[in-house]
C-alpha cells in the first residue's frame, strides 16, 4: 500500500537526501567493528595497569597464527577457483563482519581458532546452488583438493622456516661452542650477596686464570668450582685492558641427593651467531624438521596409555604440588599455559619469543595432519581414499557420514584434553623453562 504524505507544503519539495551505497556500507563495518575496538582497548588497558604485556602478546599472536593458517586455505581455494563465502577468526558470537564480493570477512569472540568455508567441502551439502556447483571443493581435481586441504600446513612450516631464518641473520642465535672465558651475569643468592659479587667480579671481566690454571673455555670452569666448596680460589681476570686478582670462596649448596657443590655465581657471556640469509634458510629449514619430529614424538607421548593416566591422577591429586619432570616432559599444555610461557619467554629476549612461535606454528601443523575430521588431514585422508577408489570414467565420492562418529569423538577428545590442560595449566603449573 502507498502511503500518501497529507501534511500541509511549507516549501519547495526537497529530494532526501541519498548515501552513497559505498558511505553506507562503510558506516555499517565501523559500527559493526566497534565491539572489536571495545575489547581491545580493554585488553591494551588492563594490560598497561597490570603490566602484563604477554597476554596481549599472546592473543595477538594466535591470531596471527590462526590468520596465518586460515589464509593458506583462503589464498589456494581462490587461486583454485573454489568459491569462499566466509573467512573469520574466532569462534562464538560474531563481532564484526564486512563482505566484499563473494566473502565475508570478519571476526569473532573468542580468539582460539578460525575458519575458511569453501562450498561444497563434503556431499552432506544439499543446499548448494547449482549454478556454483562446478566452483565447489567436491568438484575439483585431487591435486587441487589436496593443495587447498593442506595450504594451511604448509603455510605454518613456511612460516616457521622464515622466521627461523630471519632470527638467525638479524638476531642471532647464542652460540654455546664459542670458546668464551668472558662474565656475562652475576648472580645473586637467596640469603645475600653471591661468592662473586663480594669478591668484586664484574660484567665483561675476562677470566685469564684460577689458582694458576690457563682459562681456555667457559666448560672447564664449573666443574673445578662445583668441586671446592668453601675453599678459596684465586682468579686473574682481565678488566678494561688490566690484569686484576680476585679471591672467591665458593659457598656450599646442598643438592637434592644430598651431595655438596660450591657455587660462586658467575654465569658465560655467550656470543650470538649471525649468518647470511642463505645459511639461515638452511639453518631454518633443518631446524623446523627437528622440530616437526619432536612434535610428532611429543603427541605420541601425550595420548600414550600412560600419559593418560598421569593426566587422571595429576587431576585427582593434590593440587598444591608442581608435578615433577617426567610428568612435565608428557603433558599438554592449554593456552593458559602457553600464555604464562610466553610471559616468560618475553622476560628472556625476543629471540625466545619467536623460537616460542615457531614451536607454535610446527604444532599445530603437526596437529592438522592428523587423518581424522575436523582435521585438514582428514580432508587429505578422504580426498586420497576418493582418489583410489575412482575408476576412469567414474569418480567415488565418499559416505562423509560414515565419518562423524569418528568426528565428534575426536572433538570431544580435544575438548576434554583442553579442559584436563587448562586446570592442571592454574592448579598444578609447570616450573619456568627458560630458568
Amino acid at each position: 500500500m502507498t502511503q500518501i504524505d497529507q501534511s500541509p507544503p511549507t516549501g519547495p519539495e526537497t529530494p532526501a537526501k541519498q548515501v552513497p551505497a559505498p558511505e553506507a556500507e562503510r558506516k555499517e563495518a565501523l559500527r559493526e567493528l566497534a565491539p572489536v575496538v571495545v575489547v581491545l582497548v580493554s585488553l591494551v588497558t588492563w594490560s598497561v595497569v597490570s603490566g602484563n604485556f604477554a597476554v596481549v602478546g599472546f592473543v595477538l599472536a594466535i591470531l596471527a597464527v590462526v590468520m596465518i593458517h586460515e589464509g593458506g586455505h583462503f589464498i589456494a581455494a581462490k587461486r583454485s577457483g573454489m568459491k569462499v563465502t566466509e573467512y573469520f577468526v574466532g569462534f562464538g558470537p560474531r563481532l564484526w563482519s564486512v563482505r566484499r564480493g563473494e566473502t565475508e570477512y570478519g571476526v569473532k569472540a573468542i580468539p582460539l581458532g578460525g575458519y575458511v568455508k569453501i562450498i561444497g567441502m563434503s556431499n552432506l551439502e544439499r543446499d548448494v546452488d547449482p549454478a556454483d556447483e562446478p566452483r565447489t571443493y567436491r568438484q575439483q581435481s585431487y591435486g587441487r583438493r589436496m593443495l587447498v586441504a593442506g595450504a594451511g600446513i604448509i603455510t605454518h612450516f613456511v612460516i616457521a622456516i622464515l622466521v627461523l631464518a630471519f632470527a638467525w641473520t638479524a638476531i642471532g642465535f647464542p652460540d654455546f661452542d664459542a670458546k668464551t672465558t668472558t662474565i656475562g651475569n652475576i648472580s645473586a643468592m637467596a640469603d645475600g650477596q653471591s661468592p662473586a659479587t663480594k669478591a668484586g667480579f664484574r660484567v665483561g671481566d675476562r677470566i685469564v686464570s684460577y689458582d694458576g690454571i690457563p682459562a681456555r673455555e667457559w666448560r672447564d670452569l664449573p666443574p673445578y668450582i662445583r668441586a671446592r666448596p668453601d675453599q678459596d680460589i684465586t682468579f686473574v681476570v682481565e678488566r678494561s685492558g688490566s690484569p686484576v686478582t680476585l679471591t672467591a670462596r665458593p659457598a656450599p649448596v646442598t643438592a637434592e641427593d644430598d651431595t655438596t657443590f660450591g657455587y660462586i655465581g658467575i654465569g658465560a657471556q655467550i656470543p650470538e651467531e649471525r649468518v647470511n640469509p642463505l645459511v639461515a634458510l638452511g639453518r631454518g629449514t633443518t631446524e623446523t624438521a627437528e622440530l616437526t619430529w619432536r612434535s610428532v614424538a611429543a603427541l605420541g607421548s601425550i595420548f600414550s596409555p600412560n600419559s593418560v593416566g598421569n593426566y587422571a591422577r595429576m587431576v585427582t591429586g593434590d593440587g598444591s604440588q608442581q608435578v615433577d619432570e617426567t610428568e612435565e616432559a608428557s603433558r599438554p599444555v592449554s593456552v593458559v599455559g602457553v600464555a604464562r610461557i610466553a610471559g616468560q619467554a618475553a622476560d628472556r629476549g625476543i629471540v625466545n619469543v619467536l623460537e616460542l612461535f615457531v614451536i607454535l606454528n610446527v604444532f599445530l601443523a603437526v596437529v592438522n595432519l592428523f587423518p581424522l575430521l575436523p582435521f585438514d588431514g582428514g580432508h587429505m585422508a578422504i580426498a586420497t581414499y576418493e582418489r583410489i577408489r575412482s575408476r576412469k570414467g567414474r569418480r567415488y565420492q565418499a559416505d562423509v557420514t560414515k565419518l562423524m562418529p569418528f568426528a565428534v569423538a575426536t572433538v570431544v577428545l580435544m575438548v576434554m584434553l583442553g579442559g584436563v590442560s587448562i586446570w592442571l595449566d592454574i592448579f598444578r603449573p609447570l616450573a619456568n623453562p627458560f630458568q
